[in-house]
């Protein structure tokens, strides 16, 4: 009992102090949020605890179900060809030069599939911060198909580690693939269903709601996905992030949804994961020999890959704005950590390259925010 009392004071605790220290010291505040939970954990002031696991997962959830509110399929269903076809040669260029990184430096074979990973979870984060610019727009077009990639990979290697290349690891992908086709057919479904009775989305979300009756039919759609994937044995981040994008698809005619469902989001649940991220790492764990070198290599690595790979799209936005995109699809913490997690647990990886791959993780949301924040404001 006083463990969960120390942990719900502490909670408390940083997530008031880290918006005001972000403004005193001028770092973003999730950076901060991660290193007061690492100091929390070392110095013992809280312990880990399966609620603690447990809320923190789901701020991750919910993280990723915002990330889905920014997808409006019906505008991206109308993306150029041109633009698709960059969006997939950006993609492919990752893992292509991941595949030189790991195979000149003899690393372990993990590493081709965790370079190029990219999430657009923290992509909401940068939205709030700084609206809808051009360059953060096509950062989260062409990260949607960069994350479906790396969702489908995630959920191969999970399958691959857990069952080994047999006919379970066939059966995991087949029924990704369905989710998929399903998926396709429901939007068409729901889509004809809302051009023929258009008062029916009215009825789901009415205007003059005093019930929160808009609230409470997003977060059962978000539950019911998570759900329908824990049924399948797939990845339930993508059903949260499915949630999102029907949410965003169908309900657009609900202005409000959106910041509401995001005020309540940065507000609690989501520090509460970027919390739980900095306990799982000991600040003692520092002096291991090379950590924090090897940290920083992976770090600067993902980071090149992107760069290099987002000249795809200069003649389009700019030298400028394609850094910052790059930089934007340099923080697949969440991913990563999921990755790193699966390989160690299954003996791909050594405690060490999990602790790189963790801090590395770290340093990234660090890095990336920081530069994102002097490149933008450099005019």
């Amino acid at each position: 009992m006083s463990n969960e009392i120390s942990i719900i004071i502490t909670l408390s605790i940083i997530i008031l102090a880290s918006p005001l220290l972000s403004k005193l010291i001028k770092i973003p505040v999730i950076p901060i949020e991660i290193f007061l939970g690492s100091v929390a954990i070392t110095y013992n002031v809280i312990e880990h605890n399966h609620i603690f696991t447990l809320v923190a997962e789901l701020g991750f959830l919910y993280l990723m179900f915002l990330a889905g509110l920014e997808v409006d399929l019906k505008k991206l269903l109308k993306i150029s060809p041109s633009l698709l076809k960059k969006g997939l040669i950006y993609s492919t260029l990752l893992y292509v030069f991941a595949a030189i990184f790991t195979f000149t430096f003899d690393l372990s074979k993990i590493f081709i599939v965790t370079l190029p990973l990219i999430s657009i979870g923290l992509l909401a984060v940068l939205k709030k911060e700084y609206g809808d610019v051009p360059w953060l727009n096509l950062a989260i077009t062409v990260g949607l198909i960069g994350e479906i990639i790396s969702i489908v990979v995630l959920t191969a290697v999970s399958a691959a580690l857990e069952f080994g290349i047999t006919s379970t690891f066939y059966g995991t992908l087949i029924e990704l693939s369905l989710v998929f086709v399903a998926m396709i057919v429901f939007y068409y479904f729901f889509h004809n269903l809302m051009w023929w009775y258009p008062e029916f989305k009215t009825f789901l979300m009415p205007k003059d709601d005093n019930q929160e009756q808009d609230i409470r039919i997003s977060m059962g759609i978000f539950f019911l996905m998570i759900a329908v994937m824990l049924y399948l044995h797939l990845e339930v981040a993508l059903g949260a992030f499915i949630a999102g994008v029907f949410i965003a698809t169908f309900f657009h005619h609900n202005k409000e949804l959106p910041h509401k469902l995001e005020h309540f989001g940065f507000g609690w649940l989501v520090p509460i994961f970027f919390i739980w991220i900095g306990t799982s790492f000991e600040l003692q764990s520092l002096l291991l020999p090379n950590l924090i070198t090897t940290a920083v290599l992976i770090t600067v690595a993902m980071i090149l890959i992107r760069v290099v790979s987002s000249s795809l799209f200069i003649k389009d936005i700019g030298f400028k704005n394609s850094m910052l995109l790059a930089l934007s699809h340099s923080m697949p913490l969440t991913l990563l950590i999921a990755v790193a997690t699966l390989a160690f647990q299954n003996n791909s990886i050594s405690q060490f390259y999990y602790y790189a791959f963790l801090l590395g993780a770290i340093f990234e949301v660090i890095f990336t925010m920081l530069i994102i924040r002097a490149v933008s404001n450099n005019k």
